[in-house]
């Protein structure tokens, strides 16, 4: 390996979360602030927590509810057919 060409890599770099937890890990960074981690991410502790940025959620969550009332709006072709076949024995 060529010298002085690597970063400084320190074994005990200290690791803060915006939950509180710290612990220590090898990094080339002395100090990492991160906003989740293991502790606090919804995979590891099986918890849903869902951070909600602007109400991004509840939009989302508004227009899944659209989608899904329109598609039990919505008619198949078969029941179309037998609707119309309806109104033109009515109309006679």
């Amino acid at each position: 390996m060529k010298k002085d060409i690597h970063p400084k890599y320190y074994l005990n770099a200290k690791v803060n979360c915006a939950c509180g937890n710290s612990f220590k890990t090898g990094s080339t960074v002395e100090n990492i602030h991160v906003e989740i981690c293991s502790k606090c991410h919804p995979f590891y502790t099986g918890k849903s927590n869902i951070i909600d940025t602007a109400g991004r959620v509840d939009r989302f969550k508004k227009r899944q509810e659209k989608s899904v009332s329109k598609t039990k709006k919505t008619l198949t072709a078969t029941q179309k057919k037998a609707k119309i076949a309806k109104r033109k024995k009515s109309d006679k």
